[in-house]
């Protein structure tokens, strides 16, 4: 290892060193607790007896001979008050089990990918259609034959690679272009959903080891698919067997308790620690260069742009500086993958490069674009004239940054209501709007996300302790609805007017924004030679307006949300676009409606 790097903070690749790397002789260890008095290693190989480490510079290590691939192990801290305290391995690349927390080892060479090809080929998707699944990977599909009376609770779990068999055909049936999982790095609490982590390289134990995760993203890219790993930057569970105090002091976290723990109650990272810097970037290099990951949504970013995410205590240099050389330098390291940051702030640059002042990620959330759509949609129809613009409001900043859409775990948890339940109204008004809505999403520039269960208008709020309502299908309002929402993203895939330089002004164009008097709207998508026209009348009655392209043209049906097929009133066969004079067009909404028009001059 390049001690010069390490120290200094420029080091990528710490876990090539640190951890427990199989050798010809044995297993080899090593961890830093520069503060420790001594530090003992005990598992399986041993009997459990704390066998005594040798120290350099900070760094404790020791090849044991008898030590295997499959072995459980923990590090014993003797620190300096006189104190002992074990703790699993930092670097570690597996654990036990919850309530279990042993490390364990594990060959990160086992499982060989076969996926040249899609590395081959992958990019940023600037240019593509980027349709994202997101999904807690416990909580998707109960394993075949679970009987939740019967068994106990773990079984109701997939391993990594079995449920690819299951989610392969379903991400493509529903047109998803990658799958972002809720984060897979170990954690003790279920209801955490993955966003305290105890393991930060290890893949959780629930469902499977390092080699099945591996064979889970092989198969997504030999069919197709991309995988996007949700990475947890900036906090830390509080479990004393993990990173807090681990060498007796603050090692990773913070001294000050103003700042050492987050209005999650965990840890908060101090990034100007070299050895802090160096853990987290390693890290992130490690699930795209390791697992082969396309990409990394990293949550809670403004927590790293502003003291504990707050404007008013100013920007934080220390975690700020942190994300520009992490970010800068994966850029340079993983050029094709894509960097993702969920970040609920006016910070500028977010998605600009770093070489140009910018914190280097390729996407933000548009969590403006959420909260704003989504209280529309809540407001009742007679009110809806005085949110008009919330609907407009977005494409007034939509430059500044490169968006993508998101609907996420955060809008369909916690007595939210899922997406479908937001829509104003009753069981029957709130399919056609929620149509209404998506085809909104679509058609709108940026990016998307979905999280799972919303292309099914599932009711019932995300819970980790139960699969989907897969059972709703039989229902004819959530079948003819799935069938409407794969219609949909089979266009947005298709159409290149949809998602090619989309963060290019010249490809939008408002043709009616300000119609708040009928809540209605319309918009032209252009790119690649194809021309699209979306209308929408999110009004509780019928309305007609006219919308005017300019020249003469042939309008070409491709989709109305309100299609008698999708459980609608219209009938596609009435959808033909009636010209005034001059190209002008007068359009003709049923209430919560909307409609793709392909545009073609005569």
């Amino acid at each position: 290892m390049d001690m010069q790097s390490f120290f200094s903070g420029a080091m990528f690749d710490a876990y090539e060193y640190f951890g427990a790397h199989p050798t010809v002789n044995g297993v080899l260890f090593r961890t830093y607790a520069p503060n420790a008095a001594k530090v003992a290693i005990k598992g399986d190989f041993n009997g459990w007896y704390p066998q005594q480490m040798y120290c350099d510079n900070g760094i404790w290590a020791i090849e044991i001979p008898e030590a295997k691939v499959g072995d459980y192990y923990k590090y014993v801290i003797y620190t300096q008050n006189g104190d002992t305290k074990e703790h699993c391995d930092p670097y570690g690349f597996g654990m036990d089990l919850r309530p279990e927390w042993a490390s364990v080892v594990r060959d990160l060479n086992e499982f060989k990918f076969t996926d040249d090809e899609w590395i081959y080929f992958r990019d940023k998707n600037y240019n593509k259609p980027l349709n994202i699944y997101e999904m807690h990977l416990g909580a998707w599909k109960e394993a075949p034959g679970f009987d939740p009376e019967k068994d106990p609770e773990d079984e109701r779990f997939m391993t990594y690679d079995k449920i690819a068999d299951l989610l392969i055909p379903y991400l493509k049936a529903n047109n998803f272009t990658h799958v972002e999982f809720m984060p897979l790095s170990e954690h003790p609490a279920d209801i955490s959903w993955g966003y305290q982590n105890t393991g930060f390289y290890a893949p959780t134990s629930r469902y499977g080891t390092a080699a099945q995760l591996m064979e889970l993203i092989n198969k997504l890219h030999n069919n197709g698919i991309g995988a996007i790993m949700d990475f947890v930057p900036v906090h830390f569970a509080l479990d004393d067997y993990a990173l807090r105090n681990f060498d007796g002091t603050p090692l990773y976290e913070y001294a000050n308790a103003d700042v050492a723990v987050s209005e999650w109650g965990t840890c908060n990272f101090q990034f100007n620690k070299p050895h802090v810097a160096v853990f987290m970037q390693s890290c992130a290099d490690y699930w795209l260069t390791k697992y082969h990951f396309d990409g990394l949504r990293m949550d809670a970013i403004s927590r790293a742009i502003y003291w504990m995410g707050d404007p008013n205590r100013g920007v934080n240099p220390n975690s700020l500086e942190f994300l520009k050389q992490m970010n800068g330098t994966l850029q340079i390291r993983h050029g094709d993958c894509m960097l993702i940051a969920e970040d609920s702030t006016a910070y500028p640059k977010i998605t600009v490069p770093t070489q140009y002042g910018g914190l280097g990620f390729d996407y933000k959330w548009d969590l403006g674009w959420m909260n704003d759509t989504l209280n529309y949609f809540r407001t009742p129809p007679m009110e809806r004239k005085a949110h008009h613009h919330k609907l407009t409001f977005s494409m007034q900043y939509f430059y500044n940054e490169h968006f993508l859409l998101e609907l996420s775990h955060d809008e369909n948890v916690h007595s939210k209501a899922t997406i479908i339940n937001k829509m104003w109204g009753n069981y029957e008004d709130k399919f056609p709007q929620a149509r209404a809505m998506y085809m909104y999403m679509y058609t709108h520039p940026g990016k998307k996300l979905n999280f799972m269960g919303g292309e099914n208008a599932q009711f019932r709020e995300f819970d980790e302790t139960r699969g989907q309502d897969w059972d709703i299908m039989k229902y004819p309002l959530h079948e003819s609805f799935n069938r409407y929402f794969k219609r949909l993203t089979e266009l947005y895939r298709t159409c290149p007017a949809l998602y090619f330089c989309e963060y290019d002004p010249g490809t939008f164009r408002w043709l009616m924004a300000d119609n708040a008097d009928q809540n209605s709207y319309a918009y032209l998508r252009q790119a690649e030679g194809q021309l699209l026209l979306c209308a929408f009348n999110f009004s509780g009655s019928d309305q007609s307006f006219t919308v005017g392209i300019g020249y003469p043209a042939e309008l070409t049906p491709l989709l109305h949300s309100d299609e008698q097929t999708y459980s609608g009133t219209v009938h596609h066969d009435s959808l033909v676009m009636q010209e005034t004079n001059d190209g002008n067009y007068t359009v003709t909404l049923p209430r919560f409606s909307g409609v793709i028009y392909e545009v073609k001059g005569k």
